[in-house]
């Protein structure tokens, strides 16, 4: 989460040949996305927990879990203020808040890639594998323990990356806020991050998602073709955000051997994929809240009297269901 590190106008890393290049400053445009990202994220996961409060039950399992991802977006949104004003500016916040900054940055993504693959977990064996004794009270109580877990798990963590925080001087008159790891410690966190919290939920999630669309486009039903483009845009929005900077932090700092052409086409990438893993925080609520249901409840929320009476003019919609009971998920016409 720290800038680039610049040394007379390069990149350095260690001994051995650097090149001195001038690189495009890409932290303002950074700076200024997050900002975006924040807005977006506060407004459209705040107005999630509005609907869920107001219109839904907090004892449904599947309510639970979007309850909870939506507190773990809104922890990790709320380090984006503080990054916006270090990309801006610098580091003017001391050694405290960058210790407390990280320590929220690891509990929000943690947590919400651990809630994120429960959630497809319980989908797979509520819709694949129905014939499994399906004991609700049971379910729920399995769907807290997860919820518990996870934040315990995200906060335990996160105190190993706070204890390696500090607030450095960078010159006399900036600060960066930074993990100071030992040795190859950042190339082995960097990978183990990569490892745990991506390659591995992501396989999880993309083996129960194949195995759900292939139960649902055996169903009869024309219009399942609906829920497998929803199931392609929760797979596809984890991957596309999380995927490209998980990848490129394996390679920061390799630049610094490469010609300048090389650094600035790393440099641009970095920072766009950076962007794209921060904007994760508002996908997930940004996906839910096009379900029609959803939709519905928040349109009674909002004074949109134009957006409510169009909605109501369309007549009966498609409302996805899960049934406990039967072997795939039931399609069905109600009016809303």
């Amino acid at each position: 989460m720290n800038n680039d590190t610049m040394s007379n106008g390069g990149l350095s890393m260690g001994d051995g040949p650097t090149y001195l290049c001038d690189l495009f400053d890409f932290s303002t445009i950074t700076g200024v996305f997050f900002i975006l990202i924040f807005i977006l994220s506060v407004t459209v996961n705040v107005l999630l927990l509005c609907v869920i409060f107001t219109y839904e039950t907090l004892t449904n399992v599947t309510n639970l879990f979007v309850l909870n991802l939506a507190f773990s977006d809104l922890v990790f949104t709320s380090t984006l203020p503080f990054l916006a004003t270090y990309y801006l500016h610098h580091w003017v916040f001391g050694d405290f808040l960058c210790k407390f900054v990280m320590a929220a940055y690891f509990v929000g993504l943690y947590s919400s890639v651990i809630l994120l693959t429960a959630m497809t977990v319980d989908r797979f064996i509520i819709v694949v594998l129905h014939k499994w004794p399906n004991n609700y009270v049971r379910r729920q109580r399995c769907a807290v323990i997860v919820c518990v877990a996870a934040w315990c798990i995200s906060i335990g963590t996160s105190f190993v990356e706070a204890i390696n925080a500090k607030a450095i001087h960078a010159s006399d008159t900036t600060m960066t806020c930074e993990s100071i790891s030992p040795g190859n410690g950042f190339q082995l966190g960097a990978i183990l991050q990569l490892s745990l919290l991506f390659l591995l939920p992501f396989a999880i999630i993309v083996f129960c998602y194949c195995a759900i669309l292939k139960t649902v486009l055996q169903s009869s039903n024309r219009k399942k073709y609906r829920t497998v483009a929803v199931v392609f845009y929760i797979v596809a929005a984890f991957f596309i955000c999380l995927g490209p900077y998980n990848v490129m932090s394996l390679f920061e700092g390799v630049d610094a051997y490469q010609t300048c052409n090389v650094q600035q086409s790393f440099h641009i990438a970095y920072h766009i994929c950076l962007i794209l893993a921060y904007s994760h925080c508002c996908m997930n609520p940004l996906l839910y809240l096009l379900s029609q249901k959803l939709r519905k409840h928040l349109l009674h929320i909002l004074p949109c009297q134009l957006l409510r009476k169009k909605e109501e003019e369309r007549g009966p919609t498609t409302v996805i269901r899960t049934a406990p009971q039967t072997s795939a998920i039931i399609l069905e016409m109600q009016a809303q």
